[in-house]
Order: C-alpha cells, then sequence, then structure tokens
C-alpha cells in the first residue's frame, strides 16, 4: 500500500470514492479548487496496482482580519470498506495535519462528523486525539446535526 501527496489527476479517482461511501458529495468544482489551492494537506492510498483506496481531502481556514489563527479542516476523509481497521484512515489524517502544521503553520484542526458515525467519530477521539466542539445544527443536506470537532497541533518537540 502506497500513501502520497494528491494531485489533480487524482480527482475523478478520489470522487469515485468518496460517492462509494458517503453520503454527502462535493462538486468537482470543490475538489480542484482544494487540491490546486491547497495541495500540500491532502493525501491519497493507493493498493498494489495503483488505485485509490481512500483519501484525506483538506484545506487552510482563518487568518483573516476576524483575529482567527489559521487552522486545518478536513473536508473529506473516506476509505474503501475492504482497506478499513487497518490504520489507513490514521495515516491519512496524520500526514494532513503535519503538513497542516509544517507548511503553513496552522495552530488546530476541525472537521465535521454526523453524529450517527459512531465508527468515525472514535476514530477520532480514541485515535487522533480529536474533542467535540460543539455541534452544528441541521448540517448535513439531509437535516442531520454535525459535531464539530478539534484537535491541537503541537507547535514543537517540546509539545508532543
Amino acid at each position: 500500500m502506497n500513501v502520497r501527496p494528491a494531485k489533480a489527476g487524482d480527482l475523478v479517482n478520489i470522487q469515485a470514492c468518496n460517492m462509494q461511501n458517503l453520503p454527502e458529495n462535493y462538486s468537482m468544482r470543490f475538489w480542484l479548487y482544494c487540491a490546486l489551492t491547497w495541495p500540500q494537506v491532502s493525501f491519497v492510498a493507493e493498493d498494489h496496482k495503483g488505485r485509490i483506496i481512500g483519501y484525506v481531502l483538506s484545506s487552510i481556514e482563518g487568518g483573516g482580519a476576524d483575529d482567527v489563527p489559521l487552522y486545518g479542516h478536513v473536508n473529506s476523509l473516506s476509505v474503501l470498506r475492504p482497506h478499513r481497521r487497518r490504520g489507513l484512515a490514521k495515516r491519512l489524517m496524520e500526514l494532513s495535519y503535519e503538513a497542516m502544521r509544517t507548511v503553513y503553520s496552522a495552530v488546530y484542526v476541525e472537521l465535521h462528523v454526523r453524529v450517527s458515525n459512531a465508527g468515525a467519530i472514535a476514530l477520532y477521539t480514541k485515535a487522533l486525539g480529536f474533542s467535540t466542539v460543539k455541534v452544528d445544527k441541521k448540517y448535513y443536506g439531509d437535516g442531520e446535526n454535525a459535531y464539530i470537532m478539534r484537535r491541537k497541533l503541537k507547535s514543537s518537540k517540546r509539545d508532543r
């Protein structure tokens, strides 16, 4: 299995992975915007034949006039079912937020997750150290609420 930075040429296969696993799907325009604007913070996993079996698509937010520090946002994370429970999602996430920290000096990383997605919530809290900061009511297109989860990014070896 190979994990590498995502490229614009991967977007069709990333979108196919997304559509196979998740009920919410972004437009190709959004995928392209993220890939071109923040290419360092998104990654793909490939099987031995070079097929994309997982990805993390991230972006950088904040840093504007409102005194919100730069932070990373995980827009989408998905691993095809046959390849789950092998640490792949954790590896993709760790690469993404390490790039957020080192390339952009992001202070924390944030994401939305469906309140009903117990598997993802367990991954984020137990394996990746996220905590819930609030509930975003009716966030998803079907009206389901989302937890907004956050994890501080360590700024130096002293913080570890």
